[in-house]
């Protein structure tokens, strides 16, 4: 029998590698990035066309190659910042295994220039499906530039897996946050389709943040400094008021390379503990510095998990630091006995209150207002409340009393659980509908009554229409008298680029002006004029908090960040009218009984439960 196990090809070997390595054109991004930064490099361009698929290109002006080292760049395992083993426990640089260019090579067509500092040439290489093609001098400016045409070209089925070119460009985007923020005093630039998206001019940490995330951080970041022998952290975390919905930004750096790491995420959630909601995340770049030799970064080829010698002590550092700073920064909250001297010597303060001041204030408009028409128990119309009256008033007994009876006691489990059937065609009166602590409707029908949860009903409701806006009837468009513009963070840019055409459907007509800002030329007639830009940040809010979820559409995403958006929330008072037409709206739905998220939008009771509660 002949021998069956044989040595791959270099330029397979190299493919199956790209696999761990370069996942999607963000991959790519992230090592040529990185690359430059190791390079010594105070300036570095990053240009992409079709989210990456047909172009990347990273120009720097670092120290350059030789043409020996640029030749040998692409050989795999080739490194200059490994001599032993020893050098793996003490990485202090972001590329060190010497896998990227390679696996780059294997699955996409490259361009390599390099020229260093005191040599007249450049080089030139390019490489195809990991073979040298051509090499070649070529004038240049000290620095490398690298392009990486048609990924996955020799890859189809690879290729076939990739998203649509919005969604790839938002992975290339948080890639390159994530290596911009770590190096503030390093330039930075990122153009997509030859429109620029970033612009980082170099600055402290605080300002690349705002440069970053929006200047709505400007005033917002508390500081974080704390040193000790073992390791330092130092960054930004976001007042509580920057509280959102989603974990977008949040990042961790540690020795300067971006990583994920649940464990300290938990760390930083209970420094913030009873000053945010739990279902709110925190804004925070923080960065750990600390010995290599503490840190092991091997454990996963994106280098985004690592592992700590001792975690324990980093994750109590970390909420240590964020805890002190809050409270130095008076964030959290305090008690103070003190009263201001000012405040002492007012009149209202130091003067008794007289009998004649008391009659005089007691007949003012004011305090009539105060406290008469605006007392929640104050009702002008007493007689309609009779028969309230008469409720709670015993009835006269017709006849002998049995004592037994009367003092029956009411276990909870006497009372079976609600009846959840969909009540789609049930006889229901929308005659007199009763609001329960401004949250519940309470509907009388032939078999008991319902209790409606006013929010999950009216997402149920918005989400039918807006699927019916999606599929041919588009939802009528209220034209702004005066158009409002709305600057967004360069990431939510992305996203609402994505959602341009669909948001038109829905009523949103929005028109890009200039960089980073639209303007709104209208919206649907239901949102509040006024409240516009707040109605879109809330859903673009909402719609990365979906996107997090892989199942769902795009589409999909943005019908249930609008329906939740736009739903009437919890706490509101509402009208008879007000109430009529939601619950007529709610039971002309296709599924009137769960939310697009699956919660119930209402309970059903049967009277015979209530009389059975009650003994009858």
């Amino acid at each position: 029998m002949p021998d069956i196990i044989h040595l791959l090809p270099d330029n397979i070997a190299n493919q199956i590698a790209a696999g761990e390595v370069i996942q999607r054109p963000a991959s790519a991004v992230k090592e040529l990035l990185e690359n430059a930064v190791d390079a010594g490099a105070t300036e570095i361009k990053l240009i992409v066309n079709d989210a990456g698929k047909s172009l990347i290109q990273v120009i720097d002006n670092g120290k350059g190659m030789s043409d020996t080292d640029a030749r040998m760049s692409f050989e795999r395992h080739a490194t200059s910042k490994i001599q032993n083993i020893e050098d793996l426990f003490h990485i202090k640089t972001m590329g060190f295994r010497g896998e990227a260019l390679a696996s780059i090579a294997a699955v996409a067509q490259v361009e390599l220039k390099s020229k260093r500092e005191n040599e007249t040439v450049g080089t030139c290489i390019e490489i195809d499906n990991s073979v040298v093609r051509k090499q070649e001098a070529v004038a240049m400016q000290q620095g490398t530039s690298i392009a990486m045409k048609n990924l996955f070209f020799n890859v189809p089925a690879r290729r076939n897996f990739l998203k649509s070119n919005p969604s790839e460009l938002r992975h290339i985007v948080d890639e390159f946050i994530r290596v911009a923020m770590s190096f503030p005093d390093i330039f930075f630039s990122l153009t997509s389709n030859g429109q620029q998206v970033f612009h980082l001019e170099r600055g402290t940490l605080k300002q690349r943040i705002v440069q970053i995330l929006g200047n709505s951080y400007n005033a917002r970041l508390v500081s974080v400094q704390e040193n000790t022998d073992y390791m330092n952290i130092y960054g930004f975390v976001g007042k509580p008021e920057t509280a959102k919905k989603t974990r977008g930004d949040q990042y961790f750096f540690v020795n300067n390379r971006f990583i994920k790491s649940a464990y300290l995420n938990h760390a930083v959630m209970g420094a913030f503990d009873e000053m945010i909601g739990r279902d709110s995340f925190p804004m925070y770049a923080l960065f750990i510095d600390l010995d290599p030799a503490q840190v092991d970064i091997n454990v996963h080829p994106t280098k985004q998990e690592i592992k700590f010698e001792d975690e324990k002590i980093v994750y109590a550092f970390v909420q240590s630091a964020v805890k002190h700073s809050l409270a130095q920064f008076s964030i959290t909250p305090t008690l103070d006995f003190e009263l201001d001297s000012s405040i002492q010597n007012l009149d209202a303060v130091t003067k008794p209150f007289t009998e004649e001041r008391k009659t005089s204030v007691a007949s003012s408009s004011l305090y009539n207002t105060f406290s008469q028409k605006h007392q929640a128990h104050f009702i002008e119309n007493r007689s309609e409340l009779k028969h309230w009256k008469d409720f709670y008033e015993p009835a006269r007994p017709q006849g002998g009393s049995n004592e037994g009876n009367q003092q029956q006691s009411l276990r909870a489990q006497d009372f079976s659980l609600p009846d959840h059937t969909v009540l789609h065609h049930a006889p229901f009166s929308v005659s007199d509908i009763a609001q329960l602590h401004n949250t519940y409707l309470v509907v009388q029908n032939d078999a008991g009554f319902i209790v409606i949860h006013q929010q999950n009903a009216h997402e149920r409701v918005l989400y039918e229409r807006f699927m019916k806006a999606l599929d041919g009837k588009p939802i009528a468009t209220q034209q702004s008298l005066f158009p409002l513009t709305i600057e967004l963070a360069p990431t939510d840019v992305v996203v609402l680029n994505e959602l341009l055409g669909d948001l038109n459907y829905l009523g949103y007509h929005l028109e890009p002006f200039g960089k980073n800002t639209f303007v709104i030329q209208g919206t649907p007639a239901d949102v509040d004029q006024g409240s516009e830009k707040t109605a879109l940040e809330k859903m673009l809010e909402q719609y990365k908090h979906f996107s997090s979820d892989l199942k769902y559409s795009k589409r999909e995403k943005l019908l249930r960040s609008l329906a939740w958006q736009q739903a009437i929330k919890a706490g509101k008072a509402l009208t008879q009218k007000e109430m009529k037409s939601l619950v007529e709206e709610l039971f002309m739905c296709t599924s009137p009984n769960i939310t697009p998220n699956g919660k119930p939008t209402y309970s059903a009771f049967k009277k015979t439960e209530l009389d059975k509660l009650f003994g009858r």
